[in-house]
């Protein structure tokens, strides 16, 4: 039986999941590369904030089930403002209500929107797989699940900017989510990395943190794969 291998410093550690993420985020899939180049669709537009807006409802049930995992009332307060920023302190507050007003500005139905009767079938299966992979491992390695907020701040730039050079159409007013994110989301990951940093206390935690850092990008890739093959 060969021994295990020692546990990787916090700088090398904190490189290996930087490397795995941005070699595989989402923000190099082809649509997304579309995207920004300005050569969607007002319907692939606006099909990508209706499906996308299902993996934001996901977002603060993934952040109960991360909550619900900490024995720690410190961890657990620095968590539940994340649940805090998405669903708000109360109704139309918040970023599910910010991406609301973002599916109105492109022309969307809020009901059918709120309602998910339009989220395509892979979409659905990867967002929930989110759900059930943060359910299924432990607590750091479900943080580390989070860590591609890492890569949000410098894409969420880019999208503002690529948004209002080519689709004029969409009142810059109604990108707020994009704008909100750019600095929750640097707060986020350094609160992210540091617990994972301090807590995966073996070189097999450290690993295991990293496959599920991968399989979150895989489920992003994904969600863009549903929506590339879209009629």
């Amino acid at each position: 039986m060969s021994p295990e291998r020692p546990r990787l410093s916090d700088d090398e550690f904190a490189a290996w999941l930087r490397r795995e993420g941005e070699r595989r985020y989402h923000d190099q899939h082809p649509f997304h590369l579309r995207m920004h180049r300005g050569e969607l669709t007002r319907e692939q537009l606006q099909q990508w904030v209706l499906n996308r807006y299902y993996y934001q409802s996901r977002v603060p049930i993934k952040d109960a089930i991360i909550l619900s995992k900490s024995e720690d009332p410190a961890f657990r307060r620095m968590w539940i403002q994340r649940i805090h920023d998405h669903d708000g302190e109360r109704a139309g507050e918040g970023g599910l209500a910010l991406w609301l007003r973002l599916a109105e500005g492109v022309g969307l139905d809020l009901d059918e929107v709120a309602g998910f009767s339009r989220v395509l079938p892979g979409v659905r299966f990867a967002c929930d797989g989110y759900v059930q992979l943060v359910q299924r491992v432990s607590l750091v390695e479900a943080v580390a699940s989070s860590l591609t907020e890492s890569f949000a701040p410098d894409l969420m730039s880019r999208r503002i900017e690529a948004w209002e050079k080519h689709y004029p159409w969409v009142r810059s007013d109604v990108l707020e989510y994009f704008r909100t994110r750019v600095t929750r989301a640097r707060t986020d990951s350094e609160q992210a990395i540091d617990f994972v940093r301090r807590n995966a206390t073996s070189y097999d935690l450290q690993e295991r943190c990293v496959a599920a850092l991968i399989r979150k990008t895989e489920i992003l890739w994904h969600i863009l794969d549903c929506l590339q093959a879209a009629p």
